[in-house]
C-alpha cells in the first residue's frame, strides 16, 4: 500500500496529525490569528504521500476535509453571532460525523448580509485588525447589495490553487501552442465586484500564460487583444461569450484561429450560441467555470464533451443538498451549497448559492480526484402554477422536445434566448423566444401546430417537470384544471420584451404577482 492509497482509519490519522489537537479548537481570536493556513495543510500533505493533494485518495481528502470543517466549527463558535445561530439549532461544539455537519443550518444571503454588511458582526477576526478585502455582488436576484469580507492572506491562497489546478487539468490540454499563450477575462464593470477581483484573482495564478484583466471590450480593443501572437482562452459572462461573433466580425482569419477556449460563467450556454462560436472559431472549445461571490470558483469544466463540473480538492467543501440539507445521492438533484474550506477569519458557513445541481459520479484516478456535478438551473428556476410547482429547466426541454417532434422546429438551433413569463394574477404562462426571423417562425409554428396547439403543446409537456413530491399531478387533467392560459411568442434577438438584469444576465423566469 502506497502513502496514496491510504484506508479510511491512516486517512484519519494523518488529517489528525496534519491539524493536531491544540490548533482544532482555537481558544481566542489571538489564537485564529496565529493559525496556519489551510493551504500550508494542503501542501504537507502532499509531500508526506508524495503526490500533489488533488490525486491524493478520496478518503485521504475527505478526512482532511472533515478535520477542517471541525475546526471551522470550533473558529465560528469564538463569534457571539455565530454562536448564538449554532447554539439555537442545537450545535455547541464540532461535529463528530458528517450527520451532524448536515445538522448545521444551511446560510443564505440574508444571513450573509447579517454577518458581513453593516456592523459586520458575523467576523471573527474584527475589522480593525486590517488585512481584509470587502467584495460585492455585481447583480442579485433581489436587487439589493451583497457584500462579503475575506482575508488577502487566504484570498492569496485560494487563487493559487485554484489557478495551479486550471492550468493543470483545465487550460493545459487546451493551449497546448507555442508561447506566449494569453488568458483574457471581460468581466466586471466595477473592480469592486467579486468577477473582477476574485474571479480574476484566479486567472492572473494560472502558471504559463500571460493574463489580461480587460473588462468590458469595444470591437477595437477586441480585435487588438486578439493581434497578439499565441493561442488565447477568454473568460467572460455568458452572454459576453456569446457575442463574441458579433463582437468580433471584423478579426482576421489568423486570429479567430488563435481563439482555443471560450469560457463562461455560471449558468449554460444556448446551443445556438455555441453552433455560432464554434462557426466563427474554427479551433475554440467552449467550457463553464461555475463561480459566486461568495466562492470564486465552485466547479470547472474540465472536458468540453462532458457537462460535468469539477469541484478543485482542498478550494471549498461542495455539497449537493436535498430540502433538509442531507446529501443527494448520484445522480439526484439537490441545492449547490457551499463552504469556503480557507476562511478563518470570516467564516461563512454552508451557504445555499441560489443554483441546483445533479450530483455526478466523482472522479476518482488515475491523476486527479474531484467531486463532479452538473448545472441544473437556477433554485429561482420555478414555474409556479397555482399550488403546484414546475421545474423552468425540465419544462423548457420538454417543450423543446416536443415542438421539434410536431413541428420540426429545434429551439437549440435557433434560439439566441428563452424565458417564461408568469402572470399568475391572470393565469398566463408565456414562452417567449429570441429567433432571427420572429413571424415567419411564427407562422410556420402556428401552421405546424393548429387551433389549440399551443395549449396542447404546453398540458403535454408540462407534466413532465414537476417534482417528485407532485407526481400525482403528472398528466395534463392536472395541467387543464389551474385555469391557466399558455402563449408561444417569438421575438427578435434584444427585444425589450424579454428582461435582462442590470449585469446583462436573461433570467430563465420572471415572475408576476
Amino acid at each position: 500500500m502506497t502513502m496514496t492509497d491510504l484506508d479510511i482509519a491512516a486517512s484519519t490519522e494523518l488529517a489528525a496529525q496534519l491539524i493536531p489537537e491544540e490548533e482544532l479548537r482555537p481558544r481566542s481570536v489571538d489564537d485564529v490569528t496565529r493559525l496556519p493556513s489551510f493551504a500550508e495543510k494542503l501542501e504537507e500533505c502532499g509531500r508526506l504521500t508524495g503526490s500533489p493533494y488533488c490525486e491524493s485518495s478520496l478518503d485521504l481528502q475527505n478526512a482532511l476535509v472533515f478535520r477542517r470543517l471541525q475546526q471551522l466549527v470550533g473558529i465560528a463558535l469564538l463569534n457571539p453571532l455565530w454562536r448564538e445561530r449554532l447554539h439555537y439549532f442545537g450545535i455547541r461544539s464540532a461535529p463528530a460525523d458528517m450527520s451532524e455537519w448536515e445538522r448545521i443550518p444551511l446560510s443564505d444571503k440574508a444571513v450573509q448580509r447579517d454577518m458581513f454588511m453593516g456592523a459586520r458582526a458575523g467576523m471573527v477576526v474584527p475589522l480593525g485588525h486590517g488585512g481584509f478585502e470587502v467584495v460585492a455582488s455585481g447583480g442579485t436576484g433581489d436587487g439589493m447589495p451583497l457584500e462579503i469580507v475575506y482575508s488577502l492572506r487566504e484570498l492569496r491562497d485560494t487563487y493559487r490553487i485554484a489557478g495551479e489546478f486550471m492550468g493543470a487539468y483545465q487550460l493545459g490540454r487546451y493551449l497546448r501552442g507555442p508561447a506566449p499563450r494569453w488568458l483574457f477575462t471581460t468581466l466586471a464593470d466595477y473592480q469592486m465586484w467579486s468577477s473582477g477581483t476574485m474571479v480574476g484573482g484566479v486567472l492572473s495564478h494560472v502558471p504559463e500564460v500571460n493574463y489580461i484583466g480587460a473588462g468590458p471590450v469595444s470591437a477595437p480593443v477586441l480585435e487588438h487583444m486578439f493581434s497578439y501572437p499565441g493561442h488565447k482562452a477568454l473568460m467572460g459572462i455568458t452572454a459576453g461569450i456569446a457575442l463574441l461573433p458579433e463582437l468580433g466580425a471584423g478579426l482576421t482569419p489568423q486570429a479567430r484561429a488563435s481563439f482555443r477556449v471560450a469560457m463562461y460563467g455560471s449558468g449554460s450556454l444556448p446551443q445556438r450560441k455555441r453552433d455560432e462560436l464554434q462557426a466563427f472559431f474554427p479551433n475554440v472549445s467552449i467550457l463553464s467555470y461555475f463561480a459566486a461571490t461568495q466562492a470564486e470558483c465552485v466547479g470547472l469544466q474540465l472536458d468540453h464533451t462532458s457537462p460535468a463540473l469539477s469541484a478543485v480538492p482542498g478550494l471549498h467543501l461542495v455539497e449537493i443538498v436535498d430540502e433538509h440539507g442531507r446529501a443527494v445521492a448520484e445522480g439526484e438533484e439537490g441545492e449547490l451549497v457551499v463552504t469556503r474550506l480557507h476562511a478563518d477569519e470570516t467564516p461563512l458557513l454552508r451557504l445555499k448559492l441560489g443554483d441546483r445541481m445533479i450530483r455526478r459520479p466523482t472522479l476518482n484516478g488515475p491523476g486527479l480526484r474531484a467531486e463532479r456535478f452538473e448545472f441544473a438551473g437556477r433554485t429561482a428556476d420555478v414555474l409556479h402554477l397555482n399550488d403546484s410547482q414546475y421545474s423552468a429547466t425540465l419544462a423548457y426541454a420538454a417543450l423543446r422536445g416536443r415542438l421539434r417532434s410536431t413541428a420540426g422546429v429545434d429551439l437549440d438551433l435557433i434560439a439566441h434566448e428563452v424565458q417564461f413569463h408568469n402572470h399568475r394574477e391572470d393565469r398566463t404562462l408565456t414562452l417567449l423566444v429570441a429567433v432571427d426571423d420572429a413571424e415567419g417562425t411564427a407562422a410556420a409554428v402556428e401552421h405546424a401546430l393548429g387551433p389549440s396547439g399551443t395549449r396542447r403543446l404546453f398540458t403535454q409537456a408540462l407534466p413532465s417537470s414537476l417534482s417528485l413530491f407532485n407526481d400525482r399531478e403528472a398528466n395534463a387533467a392536472a395541467i387543464e384544471q389551474t385555469g391557466y392560459g399558455f402563449r408561444l411568442v417569438f421575438v427578435p434577438p434584444s427585444s425589450p420584451q424579454i428582461e435582462r438584469t442590470t449585469v446583462g444576465k436573461t433570467p430563465l423566469v420572471r415572475d408576476r404577482g
